[in-house]
């Protein structure tokens, strides 16, 4: 079918938006119109020279919409439903199997690459020429995506489809970090390095925990601001040169957790640094540089861990966010801006300029 795609052609080129033609769903597939699609920071990684996937490329993997055709062997979905795309994973290796499907064996190539499971992409342009479409099993930045059913999370007829698709990916991820992932609880204290959407999803998911203390390091006095909003505790911006004593301070001795959005190595260093004894910095922000700590950087039990995805089974932790929106408990719709799909290269520089926290393209606008 013929299809309405942004189209990313080269690492330093503007998002054009083009006519597809994508194939029909294959086997485990489903064909999903897109009615919204959130914009993350990961889907710069293929501007990156040497990076895996590389252009022609449809980009976006936090796509919300309705399943229109389901694949051979595609079961409990059907036409009609509506549904939220997160990340793809096979199912059947030992990390899928014990519940941890973000850390699938096969991640890399069936998220990253761009090309999915069979290395095939299941789309062309106007040329005949083929285009990368398996983005993180969706390729979502479209009027309709081919979605690995394992992706798929359905949810009530009733809810903001257009809003919904961060849960996908951005949102999950910070939420997941803290409530599933670090497992910070009632009374602990957790600080935040970057005040952006999986940022700020963490401060909210701190504040359902019962964290006592949560404070939010950022370089924008306006992320800071909604971050008080939002459930911080305390804010401390990322220029002082004092923030290990500022935190220190405001955190009675050292934070049990910390959360590094930023993926900067003196970020990640300064968190090592603001933890007590036995504590745990997440790690869920793209590294820029390596990462050097010094020997003593991890004594007294401090711990450093990577997180992808907020370690979430996203059909299980999806909805219980969901929920938690309606109780007003979780108000993530406060990150969203939206802007029509042929307006994506504007999304994506207030994304970069950090004046949009969460852009959301609406395919259909």
């Amino acid at each position: 079918m013929k299809i309405e795609a942004a189209v990313l052609r080269g690492a330093s080129a503007p998002y054009a938006i083009e006519p597809v033609e994508l194939a029909p769903p294959g086997p485990g597939q489903v064909l999903v119109r897109i009615v919204g699609a959130g914009f993350c920071h990961t889907d710069m990684l293929p501007r990156t020279a040497g990076f895996m996937a590389r252009p022609p490329l449809i980009t976006g993997h936090e796509g919300a919409g309705i399943v229109e055709e389901v694949g051979p062997g595609v079961t409990g979905i059907a036409p009609g439903a509506h549904v939220v795309l997160s990340f793809d994973s096979c199912g059947a290796c030992r990390n899928c199997l014990g519940g941890h499907p973000a850390y699938c064996e096969h991640f890399l190539r069936l998220n990253l690459t761009g090309s999915g499971r069979d290395g095939a992409g299941p789309a062309t342009d106007r040329h005949g020429q083929p285009v990368a479409a398996r983005w993180f099993g969706q390729s979502s930045f479209a009027t309709h995506a081919l979605a690995s059913a394992r992706s798929l999370v359905e949810v009530e007829k009733d809810l903001p489809l257009e809003l919904l698709g961060p849960l996908g990916c951005g949102v999950q991820t910070g939420a997941g970090a803290i409530l599933l992932a670090l497992r910070a609880g009632a009374g602990s204290s957790v600080v935040v390095f970057g005040a952006g959407g999986v940022g700020l999803s963490a401060v909210m998911a701190a504040r359902v925990a019962g964290a006592a203390t949560i404070v939010a390091v950022d370089l924008h006095e306006s992320r800071l601001s909604l971050a008080r909003e939002l459930g911080a505790t305390a804010t401390v911006h990322g220029g002082d040169d004092d923030i290990v004593a500022q935190l220190r301070e405001l955190t009675r001795g050292g934070t049990q957790y910390a959360l590094d959005t930023t993926g900067n190595p003196a970020v990640i260093s300064t968190a090592v640094e603001a933890l007590r004894a036995t504590g745990t910095v997440g790690l869920v922000g793209s590294p820029s540089r390596p990462l050097t700590l010094s020997p003593a950087a991890l004594t007294q039990g401090k711990n450093v861990k990577g997180i992808l995805e907020g370690d979430a089974v996203p059909q299980l932790f999806i909805p219980q966010l969901l929920e938690l929106w309606r109780q007003g408990r979780f108000p993530f719709d406060r990150l969203v801006r939206t802007y029509p799909l042929s307006a994506i290269n504007e999304a994506e520089r207030d994304s970069v300029a950090g004046t949009t926290i969460k852009p959301v393209l609406l395919p259909g606008s």
